[in-house]
Order: C-alpha cells, then structure tokens, then sequence
C-alpha cells in the first residue's frame, strides 16, 4: 500500500528496507525522499522512475529527538556568554547526530540567575545557526532552577532557589520563544503558581528533582505539568504505602515520563516495567554530558567537576552521586530492546512521543509530510547514517554517498 503525498519527481530517492512507521515495521518497504520532507511511504514496489537504493536488511527509523542533553564530545550547555553557549550547543548537536539523534532540546543545570539568562539567549542564537551537520535545535530545557536542596543530585545547590514568576518571565524574555520545557519541584513556594503561569505562556511543565508525595505530584498535574525529568532518578522511591511522584506519573494519562535509558540510571527490568505501565508515555533520553564521546577522566557539569569511569559518570566529591551520563540515543533505543520492549515502541519513545511533549508535529514519525529526519539503522541497531532534512549529516562508510542523495539547496 502507498501513502502519496507530494511529487516524486526531481532528485527524489527511494530508501528500501524495513520501514519502522508510527503503527507498525514494513519488512520490506520504501520511503520516498523529495528534498526536505518524506513525499510517500509504503510497501510492495517501489514507484516507478525513482531512483531507489536498497539498503538490504537495515532498518530506517524516524530520527531521535532528545529532550534532555547537557552536553558531549568535551562541551556543555551552561555558559557565561551569548557566544560561546550557541558554539557549544552547536557542537554538542554536531557530535549528537553522529549517534542518530536529529533534534534535540539543549538542557541547562541550575545556575546563577544572570548566566541563566544568557544561556537561554545563547540556546536561541544556536536554533538559528547554519550548520548543516548538526542537529536540529529545538529550543531550551531547563533543569532547575526550583529543585529541592534534599534532591539535588548532580545540580550545584548553591543554585536552587524558590520559584519565581519574576524570574519565570524574565526567562521567557531572554528565550525569545526558546524555551520549550522546565523542571521544577512542586513542593516548593508558590511552584503550583509558576506551573500554571508557564503553562499559560506554552511552556511544558516536568515534575523533577523533587521530595513531593503522591497528592503533591498530582496538585502539579492538575496546576497544568504534563511530564516527569528522568523518573525514578531524584525523588523518592516508588513504595506500595508512599507511592510518591513515581506512581502519580506513571498513573496519569496525562503525563509523559522521561526514561534515562543506559541501564544505570534504571535497571533494565524496570525500564520495561515503565514503558509498559505507561503505554506511549515513556520517553527515551541520554541525560548527556560534555564527557559523552570521551574518555575517563574529570569533567564539568555546571560549575560541579564529575569523573567519569567507564560508562558511569559521578560526581567527583561524592563518588555515589550519579551526575548525568555518557549515553547516546542510538544506545538508548538499544538498551530498551534489550531489556524487551518491542523494538517499534522502543523507537516511539525516542521520536514520535517526545516529539508530541514539545508539539514539534512535523518530527518523529515517517509519514508523507513529515521532515525527512532519519537513521538508517544496522541490524544490530548501531548507526549507519544519519539524514536530517533530506540531508546526509552522517555516513561514515558512505552507504548514502554514491546516490547523490540530495541535490537541492539543503536545509533551511
């Protein structure tokens, strides 16, 4: 069955593999690519007149969108000038794709009030930075500000404070239309307040970092928050007498659920518990760091220094204190499979349900229409290419090359 959507005409290409499409894995499909959008996706014989490259038993996916990364390949997003934050992100979204991430939300940690304002003023310059490798920057995460001093985890408590609507729209203003989501605690002063008034001005609201109970976490669903930071990490343990924000999130139909999917974080076992208990809830991040893409050794998170050891990063001065991780998107996909969640619901979570918490419609399902944002996956779930906007981003053996894939004037 064919989807036509558009021509097919011009430099159009026909990728066949198994296509993994919003509802279901096409064994042996096609997805037809017309400049920056996917024109038509089906099964049987390609049409007629493209030119088609059989990609054998690989796999295509809808590109990664990562709602949740601080950082990679040496840079972090927290920075003390316009300029070196939108370098930053840049990079970190260069070396990003490289794993099969298209989009990502670039995150911050807590940080003074002024370098948190220049921050999300760099995150903004970055979205409008040419730089045809990289990930597609979406906007600005921020983590904290308003986290519970007793749930700090990797964040520099010196940083937290109460929330504040002042500061709220103060953020707004320096965003510029930047800021897509905040976590917040909301058991602190006046947190159901700031919740209601960021959700007003079309910000998504995540219960995070947080000692709130069962009754607290659901007032915040209610007071309009509609996702959970890294659940089961920084707040209190799901108990059968105090079943705490864990089980309110995971009870909500309502709310979304971020997964740090690297088998620390969460043991595998409970990563599947969650994807199932939440069904088309569960979103993939990596919670990356400046350290992913490196080697052991200190790094910086924030102004906090953390060492990394193999694939565990800690905080240096408290060795039990996970503080981020090295985790890729493509290993985050990976590990849920493994850990036996079928592998199209383990690509849901990391594109199409993420894509639904930012309204970011036009990202993470292959569909006509869609931006033509995907990884071209090996069997064994690694990257062989990463295309975003019709753009070969990343093709390490050069499957895509030979094709000639896109001959347009490229990405916006």
């Amino acid at each position: 069955m064919t989807i036509p959507a558009g021509a097919t005409s011009g430099p159009a290409l026909v990728l066949q593999a198994a296509i993994i499409t919003p509802d279901r894995v096409l064994d042996r499909g096609w997805l037809l690519i017309d400049g920056p959008c996917i024109s038509a996706v089906g099964s049987g014989p390609p049409p007629a007149g493209a030119r088609v490259l059989d990609l054998g038993r690989r796999m295509v996916a809808p590109g990664y969108l990562d709602l949740h990364v601080h950082g990679g390949a040496g840079v972090q997003v927290n920075g003390t000038s316009v300029a070196e934050v939108a370098d930053s992100v840049t990079a970190m979204a260069r070396f990003h794709a490289t794993h099969g991430t298209t989009a990502l939300v670039a995150t911050t940690v807590s940080d003074a009030r002024d370098t948190l304002l220049t921050t999300v003023r760099g995150i903004s310059r970055a979205m409008t930075k040419a730089d045809h490798h990289a990930a597609t920057v979406l906007g600005a995460h921020l983590e904290g500000p308003w986290l519970a001093p007793s749930r700090a985890g990797a964040q520099n408590p010196q940083h937290l404070r109460e929330p504040s609507i002042s500061e709220l729209h103060d953020l707004l203003d320096a965003a510029m239309g930047a800021l897509l989501l905040i976590t917040i605690a909301p058991e602190r002063p006046a947190a159901l307040a700031v919740i209601r008034a960021a959700t007003a001005a079309g910000v998504v609201m995540s219960v995070g970092h947080t000692e709130a109970d069962f009754d607290t976490t659901r007032a915040a669903f209610d007071a309009g928050a509609r996702h959970a930071t890294h659940l089961f990490n920084a707040m209190p343990d799901l108990l059968h007498r105090r079943p705490g924000p864990v089980a309110a999130a995971l009870a909500d139909p309502r709310v979304t659920v971020e997964l740090i999917a690297d088998g620390i974080h969460v043991h595998p076992a409970v990563l599947a518990l969650a994807v199932t208990a939440a069904p088309g809830r569960a979103v993939a991040v990596t919670d990356a760091i400046s350290a992913t893409g490196l080697g052991d050794g200190l790094y910086r998170l924030g102004e906090l220094e953390v060492k990394l050891v193999g694939r565990r990063v800690a905080l240096a001065a408290a060795a039990g204190t996970l503080a981020g991780s090295v985790l890729t998107m493509d290993v985050a996909v990976a590990t849920l499979a493994a850990a036996g969640v079928p592998l199209s619901v383990a690509v849901r979570a990391a594109t199409a349900t993420p894509a639904s918490v930012i309204g970011a419609t036009t990202k993470g399902r292959l569909v006509p229409g869609a931006d033509a944002d995907m990884v071209i996956l090996e069997p064994d779930l690694s990257v062989a290419a990463t295309i975003i906007g019709g753009q070969v981003v990343h093709d390490p053996h050069r499957l895509l090359r030979p094709t000639a894939l896109i001959e347009t004037a490229g990405r916006p």
